[in-house]
């Protein structure tokens, strides 16, 4: 039996584009200690003030125990404050300190280096198909997410 090569499966392909890109941004966070991942919520969190954790989680398209984890962390780090919500005693706000703000005004500029660089040589309108390719394969796989 002659299996088909790994290399020609969208699937596959797509995995690993990410774990690369995940990888380079990982270490261009290394100096700041927190993870891509981290990263990605508190980015969240800093873009809107009073967010609650289960917006956070669709917005990252996380499970909320994983944002539980990554939100317990932030505010560990001081990066992020948690306070009981007024409407709802059970729902959390969350804000990003100064010092979370901070950390996103020193790293985004990585962000945005880590994408140029793993789109290199890409047309403006090949990054457009790109993104509305991947958007479509989100929505086919169960992610409605839309801006």
């Amino acid at each position: 039996m002659t299996l088909p090569n790994l290399q020609h499966s969208p699937g596959f392909l797509l995995g690993s584009a990410y774990r690369r890109i995940s990888i380079l941004f990982s270490r261009a966070l290394k100096p700041f200690d927190i993870t891509p991942e981290q990263w990605t919520v508190l980015y969240t969190i800093a873009c809107r003030d009073n967010i609650n954790q289960k917006a956070v989680a669709a917005s990252v398209d996380k499970d909320q125990p994983t944002t539980a984890r990554i939100v317990e962390l932030l505010g560990k780090k001081g990066l992020i404050t948690k306070t009981v919500s007024e409407n709802d005693r059970r729902a959390y706000l969350l804000n990003a300190t100064p010092e979370g703000k901070a950390l996103i005004d020193a790293t985004r500029s990585l962000e945005q280096q880590n994408l140029d660089s793993a789109l290199a040589g890409l047309t403006p309108s090949q990054v457009e198909e790109l993104r509305l390719v991947l958007r479509a394969i989100c929505r086919n796989t169960g992610n409605i997410y839309e801006d």
